[in-house]
């Protein structure tokens, strides 16, 4: 553990701070004005806040001009905030389970045990989909950290929706045929168990987004 990871948890802690990292995280990209109006707070709180979620890691900054006008009198860029690409935890006391995936997905490809993996995550998304049978789909998918878009370009264009976050991201950089498999059997089983069209989730890789995308059919 990290003195980074602390520092993480630590701006976490407060709720507002709190809620401006939710709304940015599902957003994607926000100014300092957006994130005010959205949370009800002044833009000097929002600020503050929003500029000390990026010291502790949890936000990007970058400045660019929102008012798509250039020149003179277009005004000067804005402050816009996304989430960071880092991954940060906290464990106490320390654990690497990343360490442990590694290991074990390594052993998965050296052997060409690809298929019991998909079985098993196939088997593990039904038992969920099952449990969480009543539950809206949207919300079993962000408390297991994929983030269903609900902003401009987040539609697949069937009525279906882009999941912004991959739980898996560290490992699908290193084995990402595996991880992707994986993460679409695992959906796929989760859309079973809940008595839906498993064929809904299907891969659609986009940049910064999950490989996985749930139409809103099987048609595509």
């Amino acid at each position: 553990m990290d003195d980074s990871s602390i520092d993480a948890a630590q701006a976490l802690a407060d709720p507002v701070r709190r809620r401006l990292y939710e709304y940015v995280a599902a957003s994607g990209e926000v100014s300092r004005v957006q994130a005010a109006d959205a949370l009800g707070i002044q833009r000097t709180l929002a600020a503050h806040h929003l500029d000390r979620l990026a010291d502790a890691g949890l936000l990007e900054v970058s400045r660019r001009k929102v008012s798509g006008r250039e020149g003179p009198g277009s005004g000067r860029p804005a402050k816009l905030y996304r989430r960071s690409g880092r991954e940060l935890s906290l464990h106490l006391p320390p654990r690497d389970y990343e360490l442990a995936a590694h290991v074990l997905a390594e052993a998965v490809e050296r052997h060409g045990a690809e298929e019991a993996l998909y079985a098993a995550a196939r088997e593990e998304g039904r038992r969920i989909g099952a449990e969480h049978r009543d539950e809206p789909l949207a919300e079993l998918l962000r408390a297991r950290g994929y983030e269903p878009g609900e902003g401009p370009g987040d539609d697949t264009g069937d009525g279906g929706v882009r999941l912004r976050n991959c739980p898996f991201h560290t490992l699908a950089r290193t084995f990402p045929p595996l991880a992707c498999g994986l993460n679409l059997e695992l959906l796929r089983g989760v859309l079973e168990g809940r008595g839906e069209d498993r064929g809904r989730a299907r891969m659609d890789a986009r940049p910064d987004r999950c490989c996985v995308v749930i139409s809103k059919n099987n048609e595509h």
